[in-house]
């Protein structure tokens, strides 16, 4: 098997460790890393995350709780290989829970992966590699992800029967190696599992059901005595869930809840909840609105173990999207902020899209204080890099910093992250400039001023101007001859009452709206102008051909790293960028040309437009 690179680790080689917890393996670590260390001196005590780190006349005292002083041991090992000034004093993880959400399929395949095939599964049966694993469990401690989500929470056959004896002391197995690196396991589940397993109904009111949840907790504890809990996707996208019985999410959730709380397990249960069978032709239905309008109302309603997964907006992972308003709502239930590493709409782990920046837009605005934990869609799988694209792994390693942090630190996590990627520092500072350049130039040739869904249908990578345009899945545009987008203000759907004001008069009035947001939030006609005096529609047509521009600017940037970095490792990425010009010319030329043929209104600057 081919050995998978070091990533933002690169001061450890790969390594099995003898350690039996998290606190041998911070000194298992200190023993083995490949770089001359001062004298550093680890005292561990409880099971705590924080850590502190203190100079001292020979070197460094990292202290702590058990899993604390593994965080601090890498936080002064990435400090010292790439020779910045270690930060001293106590750090506490911002989050409790931060946590990676896993779309992989038993039979290995990875919905919305871009990266190869499972670390966990094949052929229908739990099968990994243990250096591997090691190897994930180190990268996940390094930046402080401490819980893993293994299976799609679209829970397909047989991963309905992972919480049976069929499965669990195999991923007993997994758990017990994970926990050396303080990373815990949580399993996806499926509402409607009572009724695959002797039950005539999976009704969270109906006794029987409870006490079959109750049952097969226990013996998944048996197995796994710290899990995190269950993930759960109920009543949506053709999921059963509580409407299916004529009962709401909290008496669902709930029941879950109940069966989890004697371990401490959290039940979280994604809002993820819309009409995914609408007519086009229906204009009241609006899918944006659709989890405040599911939610809000139940605030209070929640057991306190549960903790609700939140979409960082309210369509789903788009390049530019309104902040969902139910973050701002529910101030008396737990809530996680869920994003995505995988880029489904972003490139596709093809395309370079840096999140880090679009993170800072969104808590720009996002009532931070208002989340208690934070997840995220993995972007890996078995590809060499980990990631299908080596760059691609450093969004990993910006959202670790951000649920440490609770900051995305878009220009110091990039900076970092290349620094440990490559030794050669002008290579890592061309690298870092390229990070925090490629959501704009992503955005600018796909999707600007929230113009999403021009993409091609199931795939979701390339353009597709009326891909799904006229589908069930209520992700519309209404292009025609002198306007585009949903009018979402007081004049249209209203979901800007959702949130709360300032913002509501904000996104509300099409002259305050920002302009990145223009498209999300209103319906604009094209000679519309906009606050540098250019027109709506050549302003579409001058960001299509400046993400263009910036898609080839950024490939000849990197062929000029040539010879500086590993050659493996520059093919690879040279290849990405081969694709990625290809698909910003695909996307410049297409949406130019929809919007050319919908107006006939040429380009100020003269540039080609087919017709």
């Amino acid at each position: 098997m081919e050995q998978k690179i070091r990533g933002f680790i690169p001061y450890l080689p790969f390594f099995i460790p003898e350690a039996k917890n998290s606190a041998e393996l911070a000194g298992e670590i200190l023993d083995r890393a490949e770089m001359a260390l001062p004298e550093v001196k680890v005292l561990a005590g409880g099971a705590g995350e924080g850590y502190s780190i203190r100079s001292t006349a020979g070197g460094y005292t990292v202290s702590g709780g058990d899993t604390g002083v593994l965080y601090g041991v890498h936080a002064l090992l990435r400090s010292l290989y790439v020779k910045e000034p270690v930060r001293e004093g106590e750090a506490v993880p911002y989050y409790p829970l931060r946590m990676l959400n896993h779309w992989d399929n038993m039979d290995g395949s990875v919905e919305r992966g871009y990266a190869g095939l499972s670390l966990f599964f094949r052929n229908d049966r739990i099968t990994w590699n243990e250096t591997d694993m090691h190897r994930y469990g180190m990268m996940l401690s390094s930046t402080g992800i401490n819980a893993v989500c293994l299976n799609n929470v679209n829970v397909h056959f047989p991963a309905d029967r992972l919480i049976t004896e069929d499965f669990l002391p195999e991923l007993k197995k997994i758990a017990d190696i994970l926990r050396i690196y303080g990373v815990k396991l949580i399993i996806s589940i499926d509402f409607s599992m009572p009724t695959r397993n002797g039950l005539d109904t999976a009704d969270p009111l109906d006794e029987r059901v409870a006490r079959w949840w109750e049952k097969q907790t226990a013996l998944v504890y048996s197995y796994i005595p710290d899990l995190a809990g269950y993930l759960v996707k109920a009543d949506s996208e053709h999921r059963a869930g509580p409407y299916t019985y004529g009962r709401n999410h909290a008496e669902g959730a709930n029941m879950l809840a109940k069966a989890l709380k004697p371990f401490g397990g959290k039940l979280i249960w994604r809002c993820f909840v819309y009409d995914c069978g609408q007519d086009w032709r229906n204009h009241e239905i609006d899918r944006p609105k659709a989890a405040y309008d599911n939610y809000a109302w139940l605030d209070g309603q929640f057991d306190d173990n549960v903790i609700l997964q939140i979409k960082n907006g309210p369509y789903d992972f788009q390049v530019r999207e309104g902040v969902s308003p139910l973050l701002f709502a529910m101030p008396s239930t737990q809530k996680a902020l869920e994003v995505q590493l995988a880029q489904e709409y972003t490139g596709h782990q093809i395309d370079l899209f840096f999140m880090a920046p679009q993170w800072q837009d969104i808590y720009d605005v996002m009532p931070k204080d208002k989340v208690q934990a934070i997840c995220a869609v993995a972007n890996v799988g078995d590809s060499v890099n980990w990631a299908g694209h080596d760059l691609a792994l450093l969004n990993l390693y910006a959202f670790g910093s951000l649920a440490m942090t609770g900051e995305p630190r878009a220009e110091e996590t990039a900076a970092a992250g290349a620094k440990l990627m490559f030794e050669d520092r002008e290579a890592a500072e061309t690298v870092k400039d390229m990070l925090l350049r490629s959501c704009r130039v992503y955005e600018d040739y796909a999707s600007p001023f929230g113009l999403g869904w021009m993409v091609t249908p199931g795939l979701h990578y390339g353009v597709s101007c009326e891909g799904y345009e006229y589908d069930v899945w209520g992700t519309y545009h209404r292009a025609n001859f002198e306007a585009v987008g949903i009018e979402r203000g007081p004049g249209g759907t209203d979901m800007t009452s959702q949130y709360p004001e300032p913002l509501r008069s904000l996104y509300a009035d099409i002259d305050t709206c920002p302009e990145e947001l223009l498209l999300f939030f209103h319906r604009v006609r094209y000679d519309h102008v906009m606050k540098d005096g250019r027109t709506l529609l050549q302003r579409i047509y001058d960001n299509h051909f400046r993400g263009y521009e910036g898609a080839k600017e950024l490939q000849a940037r990197w062929l000029s790293l040539e010879g500086r970095i590993a050659e493996d490792v520059f093919l690879r990425i040279r290849d990405k960028f081969e694709l990625q010009v290809a698909n910003a010319r695909r996307w410049c030329d297409t949406v130019n040309t929809y919007f050319y043929r919908h107006t006939g209104i040429p380009d100020e600057q003269g540039r080609k437009i087919w017709d």
